[in-house]
């Protein structure tokens, strides 16, 4: 979105939040810490994470820590507290990112200059550049910590694992076999176990995705290792190391829990977003476009405020940090 405005949070008020918010988790987690129960395990003695699984986290939509904040903003009446612009507002509440804990070691992503600068700007234009939003493929790491659950399905040379989100699917093979040989949205999986722990070397991607709906992205020199450490029966303690030499300064990880769909119904329901993404995709082309405002395959949405004209002197005053005494 090319005139979105990224929501500011005051410092103090943000860390108090953050602060708050950690140490509800922790005494809650201190007090109601739940037995692990026992290890589910293969003919083999390997942990066996056969099963459906799914993040509770809002890493999608920010891999940092957050506070919440509109999806897409504009300036409201006051210069710090920032609306929801129009392309959502009649959304309200819905329209807004939750606020959340960040899930990256250090909670810092470790951008080279020009990546940094390019992260905010792929920020402030998510909705035009987000590859979730046309229905890509969503990549490793994103594709574990979607909204979306996911199935499991493990052998003893291969473990296939199959995604709701656009029927996306990867096979992380435990077996020796040939160097893949072109790159891939979803990249090129190889397993090993170290103890308990199922490492995952990742290779081979494409460009074309990012981490989380704020930005974050990568080059095709992205290479991940997961590790998949079981927390007991119905948890996997779920890592990422991200390297990147033409992006990042140096490595660095993600970690979250991932959790078993305990429903004894519980099974995959595709989320086909091919045909959900066609009017994004190829609205432009339409004789009569639904969206009136097009650069090339781009559409543009305004979002200026509207103010009634028997408030504008009033607004005008209040902005520009001379208010009324009455």
């Amino acid at each position: 979105m090319r005139n979105a405005l990224r929501h500011v949070v005051s410092a103090a008020a943000g860390a108090a939040v953050i602060a708050a918010i950690f140490l509800a988790s922790t005494q809650v987690g201190e007090s109601q810490g739940a037995a692990p129960g026992p290890i589910r395990r293969t003919a083999d003695g390997r942990p066996d994470f056969s099963g459906i699984w799914q993040a509770n986290a809002s890493a999608n939509w920010d891999l940092l820590s957050h506070g919440a904040r509109p999806m897409v903003a504009q300036r409201g009446a006051y210069p710090d507290v920032p609306v929801l612009a129009a392309p959502v507002v009649a959304l309200g509440t819905i329209g807004w990112v939750p606020a959340d804990l960040g899930v990256v070691e250090g909670d810092e992503i470790p951008y080279q200059p020009w990546a940094a600068a390019r992260q905010k700007e792929n920020f402030a234009n998510w909705l035009d550049r987000d590859p979730e939003i046309k229905c890509y493929l969503p990549g490793v790491p994103r594709a574990m910590y979607m909204p979306y659950k996911f199935q499991i399905i493990q052998g003893p040379a291969k473990i296939m694992m199959a995604f709701e989100f656009r029927n996306a699917d990867r096979t992380i093979h435990l077996d020796t076999v040939p160097v893949y040989p072109g790159d891939a949205f979803m990249g090129h999986s190889v397993g090993k176990w170290d103890g308990d722990t199922l490492v995952v070397d990742v290779t081979r991607f494409t460009p074309y995705t990012w981490f989380d709906r704020s930005g974050n992205f990568h080059s095709d020199a992205l290479h991940v290792t997961e590790r998949y450490t079981p927390l007991g029966r119905d948890a996997i303690q779920y890592e990422a190391r991200i390297e990147d030499s033409k992006v990042f300064t140096r490595p660095w990880t993600i970690r979250l829990p991932l959790y078993r769909r305990l429903e004894p119904d519980a099974r995959l329901i595709p989320f086909r977003c091919m045909e959900m993404a066609e009017e994004t995709a190829l609205g432009h082309l339409r004789k009569e476009t639904l969206v009136k405002r097009w650069e090339g395959k781009t559409m543009i949405v305004d979002v200026t405020r509207r103010v009634p004209a028997s408030e504008e002197q009033l607004y005008e005053l209040y902005i520009s940090g001379n208010p009324p005494e009455n």
